[in-house]
Protein backbone atom coordinates (compact mmCIF):
# COMPACT_ATOMS: atom_id res chain seq x y z
CA UNK A 1 0.00 0.00 0.00
CA UNK A 2 1.36 3.42 -0.96
CA UNK A 3 1.83 6.34 1.39
CA UNK A 4 -0.86 8.29 -0.48
CA UNK A 5 -3.40 5.46 0.02
CA UNK A 6 -2.68 5.24 3.74
CA UNK A 7 -2.99 9.00 4.02
CA UNK A 8 -6.38 8.95 2.24
CA UNK A 9 -7.70 6.22 4.54
CA UNK A 10 -6.58 8.18 7.59
CA UNK A 11 -8.37 11.27 6.34
CA UNK A 12 -11.61 9.30 5.76
CA UNK A 13 -11.45 7.76 9.25
CA UNK A 14 -10.80 11.19 10.72
CA UNK A 15 -13.82 12.65 8.90
CA UNK A 16 -16.05 9.78 10.09
CA UNK A 17 -14.94 10.30 13.67
CA UNK A 18 -15.72 14.01 13.40
CA UNK A 19 -19.20 13.28 11.97
CA UNK A 20 -19.91 10.81 14.78
CA UNK A 21 -18.88 13.41 17.35
CA UNK A 22 -21.11 16.03 15.72
CA UNK A 23 -24.09 13.59 15.70
CA UNK A 24 -23.51 12.86 19.37
CA UNK A 25 -23.44 16.56 20.22
CA UNK A 26 -26.62 17.14 18.21
CA UNK A 27 -28.43 14.31 19.99
CA UNK A 28 -27.51 15.89 23.32
CA UNK A 29 -28.68 19.35 22.24
CA UNK A 30 -31.93 18.10 20.65
CA UNK A 31 -33.80 19.05 23.80
CA UNK A 32 -36.49 17.16 25.72
CA UNK A 33 -38.20 14.05 24.38
CA UNK A 34 -41.64 14.08 22.75
CA UNK A 35 -43.30 12.89 25.94
CA UNK A 36 -41.56 15.62 27.91
CA UNK A 37 -42.73 18.23 25.42
CA UNK A 38 -46.30 16.93 25.66
CA UNK A 39 -46.24 17.20 29.44
CA UNK A 40 -44.86 20.72 29.16
CA UNK A 41 -47.69 21.68 26.79
CA UNK A 42 -50.27 20.26 29.19
CA UNK A 43 -48.79 22.26 32.05
CA UNK A 44 -48.74 25.42 29.93
CA UNK A 45 -52.33 24.85 28.86
CA UNK A 46 -53.37 24.42 32.47
CA UNK A 47 -51.57 27.63 33.43
CA UNK A 48 -53.23 29.53 30.57
CA UNK A 49 -56.72 28.25 31.46
CA UNK A 50 -58.81 31.16 32.70
CA UNK A 51 -61.06 30.70 35.70
CA UNK A 52 -64.56 31.83 34.72
CA UNK A 53 -67.03 33.32 37.16
CA UNK A 54 -70.77 32.62 36.97
CA UNK A 55 -71.46 35.76 34.96
CA UNK A 56 -68.89 34.79 32.32
CA UNK A 57 -70.16 31.20 32.17
CA UNK A 58 -73.69 32.49 31.59
CA UNK A 59 -72.55 34.90 28.87
CA UNK A 60 -70.61 32.20 27.03
CA UNK A 61 -73.51 29.75 27.25
CA UNK A 62 -75.89 32.37 25.91
CA UNK A 63 -73.59 33.20 22.99
CA UNK A 64 -73.01 29.55 22.06
CA UNK A 65 -76.71 28.70 22.27
CA UNK A 66 -77.61 31.80 20.26
CA UNK A 67 -75.57 30.76 17.22
CA UNK A 68 -76.75 27.14 17.22
CA UNK A 69 -79.80 26.07 15.23
CA UNK A 70 -79.80 22.62 16.82
CA UNK A 71 -80.09 21.52 20.47
CA UNK A 72 -76.68 21.33 22.18
CA UNK A 73 -76.05 18.61 24.75
CA UNK A 74 -74.71 19.39 28.22
CA UNK A 75 -71.63 17.30 27.41
CA UNK A 76 -70.88 19.47 24.38
CA UNK A 77 -71.29 22.64 26.41
CA UNK A 78 -68.91 21.29 29.06
CA UNK A 79 -66.36 20.67 26.30
CA UNK A 80 -66.76 24.23 25.03
CA UNK A 81 -66.41 25.64 28.54
CA UNK A 82 -63.13 23.86 29.14
CA UNK A 83 -62.44 23.68 32.85
CA UNK A 84 -66.02 24.29 34.04
CA UNK A 85 -67.66 21.46 35.97
CA UNK A 86 -70.72 19.77 34.47
CA UNK A 87 -72.75 20.50 37.61
CA UNK A 88 -72.01 24.22 37.24
CA UNK A 89 -73.07 24.18 33.58
CA UNK A 90 -76.34 22.41 34.42
CA UNK A 91 -77.01 24.85 37.28
CA UNK A 92 -76.45 27.86 35.05
CA UNK A 93 -78.71 26.43 32.33
CA UNK A 94 -81.51 26.07 34.90
CA UNK A 95 -80.95 29.63 36.08
CA UNK A 96 -81.11 30.86 32.50
CA UNK A 97 -84.34 28.93 31.88
CA UNK A 98 -85.97 30.65 34.86
CA UNK A 99 -84.73 34.07 33.75
CA UNK A 100 -86.05 33.65 30.21
CA UNK A 101 -89.48 32.59 31.49
CA UNK A 102 -89.95 35.92 33.22
CA UNK A 103 -92.35 38.44 31.73
CA UNK A 104 -90.83 40.90 29.34
CA UNK A 105 -88.35 38.43 27.87
CA UNK A 106 -88.61 37.55 24.19
CA UNK A 107 -86.50 34.41 24.33
CA UNK A 108 -86.88 31.00 25.91
CA UNK A 109 -84.40 28.23 26.66
CA UNK A 110 -85.98 24.87 25.89
CA UNK A 111 -84.69 21.42 26.75
CA UNK A 112 -85.49 19.35 23.66
CA UNK A 113 -84.11 16.32 21.82
CA UNK A 114 -81.50 15.64 24.47
CA UNK A 115 -80.07 19.15 24.48
CA UNK A 116 -80.79 22.84 24.98
CA UNK A 117 -82.11 25.20 22.31
CA UNK A 118 -82.49 28.98 22.50
CA UNK A 119 -85.50 30.33 20.57
CA UNK A 120 -87.89 33.24 20.61
CA UNK A 121 -91.11 32.73 22.56
CA UNK A 122 -94.08 31.26 20.63
CA UNK A 123 -96.35 34.23 21.37
CA UNK A 124 -94.09 36.41 19.25
CA UNK A 125 -94.22 34.07 16.24
CA UNK A 126 -96.49 36.45 14.31
CA UNK A 127 -93.85 39.18 14.41
CA UNK A 128 -91.13 36.75 13.40
CA UNK A 129 -93.13 35.73 10.35
CA UNK A 130 -93.68 39.38 9.42
CA UNK A 131 -89.94 39.64 9.16
CA UNK A 132 -90.21 37.13 6.35
CA UNK A 133 -87.23 35.06 7.43
CA UNK A 134 -88.99 32.39 9.48
CA UNK A 135 -89.86 29.24 7.56
CA UNK A 136 -92.94 27.52 8.94
CA UNK A 137 -92.91 23.77 9.11
CA UNK A 138 -95.17 21.95 6.69
CA UNK A 139 -98.53 21.16 8.21
CA UNK A 140 -99.18 17.48 8.80
CA UNK A 141 -102.42 15.86 7.72
CA UNK A 142 -104.60 14.03 10.21
CA UNK A 143 -103.52 10.67 8.76
CA UNK A 144 -99.87 11.68 9.13
CA UNK A 145 -100.45 12.70 12.75
CA UNK A 146 -102.21 9.42 13.52
CA UNK A 147 -99.39 7.44 11.92
CA UNK A 148 -96.74 9.48 13.71
CA UNK A 149 -98.52 8.98 17.04
CA UNK A 150 -98.67 5.22 16.54
CA UNK A 151 -94.97 5.07 15.66
CA UNK A 152 -94.13 7.28 18.64
CA UNK A 153 -95.76 4.90 21.11
CA UNK A 154 -95.19 1.54 19.44
CA UNK A 155 -91.70 1.92 17.93
CA UNK A 156 -89.99 0.05 16.51
CA UNK A 157 -92.93 -0.95 14.33
CA UNK A 158 -93.45 -2.24 10.78
CA UNK A 159 -95.67 -0.72 8.11
CA UNK A 160 -98.01 -3.72 8.22
CA UNK A 161 -98.50 -3.34 11.97
CA UNK A 162 -99.29 0.36 11.49
CA UNK A 163 -101.84 -0.52 8.81
CA UNK A 164 -103.46 -3.11 11.09
CA UNK A 165 -104.00 -0.39 13.69
CA UNK A 166 -105.17 2.31 11.28
CA UNK A 167 -107.06 0.00 8.94
CA UNK A 168 -105.77 1.74 5.82
CA UNK A 169 -102.69 1.69 3.59
CA UNK A 170 -99.90 3.95 4.89
CA UNK A 171 -97.06 3.84 2.34
CA UNK A 172 -97.64 7.41 1.17
CA UNK A 173 -97.95 8.75 4.70
CA UNK A 174 -94.75 7.01 5.76
CA UNK A 175 -92.92 8.51 2.79
CA UNK A 176 -94.09 11.99 3.84
CA UNK A 177 -92.89 11.45 7.42
CA UNK A 178 -89.55 10.12 6.16
CA UNK A 179 -89.13 13.09 3.81
CA UNK A 180 -89.75 15.48 6.71
CA UNK A 181 -87.25 13.49 8.80
CA UNK A 182 -89.79 12.96 11.58
CA UNK A 183 -89.53 9.19 11.14
CA UNK A 184 -86.47 7.08 10.39
CA UNK A 185 -85.70 3.47 9.52
CA UNK A 186 -84.26 1.80 12.62
CA UNK A 187 -83.71 -1.74 11.33
CA UNK A 188 -85.51 -4.84 10.13
CA UNK A 189 -87.73 -7.28 11.98
CA UNK A 190 -86.22 -10.74 12.40
CA UNK A 191 -89.05 -12.60 10.66
CA UNK A 192 -89.47 -14.02 7.13
CA UNK A 193 -89.26 -11.18 4.63
CA UNK A 194 -87.42 -9.00 7.17
CA UNK A 195 -89.83 -6.02 7.01
CA UNK A 196 -88.48 -2.55 7.75
CA UNK A 197 -88.88 -1.18 11.28
CA UNK A 198 -89.73 2.49 11.78
CA UNK A 199 -89.06 4.80 14.71
CA UNK A 200 -89.14 8.50 15.47
CA UNK A 201 -86.15 10.78 14.95
CA UNK A 202 -84.35 13.54 16.82
CA UNK A 203 -86.22 16.03 14.61
CA UNK A 204 -89.48 14.55 15.93
CA UNK A 205 -88.44 15.40 19.49
CA UNK A 206 -87.29 18.88 18.49
CA UNK A 207 -90.38 19.70 16.46
CA UNK A 208 -92.77 18.83 19.27
CA UNK A 209 -90.70 20.16 22.15
CA UNK A 210 -89.89 16.81 23.80
CA UNK A 211 -86.69 16.14 25.73
CA UNK A 212 -86.95 12.42 24.96
CA UNK A 213 -89.62 9.77 24.37
CA UNK A 214 -90.35 9.63 28.09
CA UNK A 215 -91.93 13.07 27.69
CA UNK A 216 -94.70 11.61 25.54
CA UNK A 217 -98.01 11.95 27.41
CA UNK A 218 -99.06 8.69 29.10
CA UNK A 219 -101.41 6.59 27.02
CA UNK A 220 -103.70 4.10 28.73
CA UNK A 221 -104.08 0.70 27.13
CA UNK A 222 -100.89 1.34 25.16
CA UNK A 223 -100.57 -2.35 24.33
CA UNK A 224 -103.86 -2.18 22.41
CA UNK A 225 -103.73 0.94 20.26
CA UNK A 226 -106.43 -0.51 18.03
CA UNK A 227 -109.20 0.15 20.54
CA UNK A 228 -111.25 3.38 20.49
CA UNK A 229 -109.58 6.20 22.34
CA UNK A 230 -107.96 9.58 22.09
CA UNK A 231 -104.30 10.45 22.07
CA UNK A 232 -103.15 13.68 23.67
CA UNK A 233 -100.06 14.99 21.89
CA UNK A 234 -98.68 18.48 21.30
CA UNK A 235 -99.24 18.13 17.56
CA UNK A 236 -100.04 21.32 15.70
CA UNK A 237 -97.51 20.95 12.90
CA UNK A 238 -95.22 23.70 14.20
CA UNK A 239 -91.68 23.58 15.56
CA UNK A 240 -90.36 25.45 18.60
CA UNK A 241 -87.60 26.79 16.34
CA UNK A 242 -90.32 28.38 14.18
CA UNK A 243 -91.44 30.36 17.25
CA UNK A 244 -94.85 28.64 17.24
CA UNK A 245 -96.86 27.51 20.21
CA UNK A 246 -97.20 23.77 20.80
CA UNK A 247 -100.93 23.57 21.34
CA UNK A 248 -102.32 20.37 22.82
CA UNK A 249 -104.34 18.64 20.12
CA UNK A 250 -106.47 15.53 20.39
CA UNK A 251 -106.02 12.77 17.85
CA UNK A 252 -108.72 10.13 17.70
CA UNK A 253 -107.26 6.70 17.13
CA UNK A 254 -109.25 4.42 14.84
CA UNK A 255 -111.28 1.60 16.35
Amino acid sequence: MTVNAISSESLVESDLEKEAEVDHQLSISDGPSLSALKKEEEVTEGQNRVELDECEVRSILEAVLFVSHEPITVEKLVTVLDGVEKSQVVHMLRVMQEEYEQEGRGLRLSEVAGGFLLTSKPEYGTYMRRLGKVRSASKLSRSALETLAIIGYKQPITRLDIEKIRGVETSGVLRTLLDQKLVRIVGRQDVPGRPILYGTSKQFLQRFGLRDLRDLPPLKEIEDLGIPGTLDLPFDGERPSDEAALANGRIDLPA
